[in-house]
């Protein structure tokens, strides 16, 4: 049902040099960059991320209770995800570990402080 979301960046090189390494270890590769944003994904008929510069061209803020769960096959992968988004200078906002029952997860917030996180089921 979801085709893409979207993230606001201020910072558009260092927000795709994050991204990048970041979707990477997810199977992720950009599939669109169009100037002002870039968009990642697995193939272009599968649900993408996308960072962009405002089109009001005012200053990207962070939703407050916004959050963008990305979809890992098993724990290794969410503790990997959570792992590489601190090492590329994300901040922790919850280490990954279980959740509940059936639900794993790690939880951070980009450099431009978007709030995400990386879960599996199981």
């Amino acid at each position: 049902m979801i085709g893409y979301v979207t993230l606001g960046t201020n910072d558009l090189p260092r927000a795709a040099a994050f991204y990048d390494a970041l979707l990477a270890e997810l199977g992720g590769a950009r599939l669109m960059d169009f100037g002002r944003g870039i968009a990642w994904g697995t193939a272009p008929d599968r649900p993408m991320l996308g960072i962009m510069q405002p089109w009001d061209k005012q200053p990207a803020t962070v939703g407050n209770g916004v959050m963008v769960a990305l979809a890992a096959p098993d724990r290794d992968a969410v503790d990997r995800v959570w792992r590489k988004a601190l090492e590329l200078g994300g901040a922790d906002e919850g280490a990954a570990g279980p959740r509940g029952e059936g639900f794993y997860a790690g939880y951070f917030r980009d450099l431009d402080g978007n709030k995400l996180n990386v879960f599996c089921k199981g």
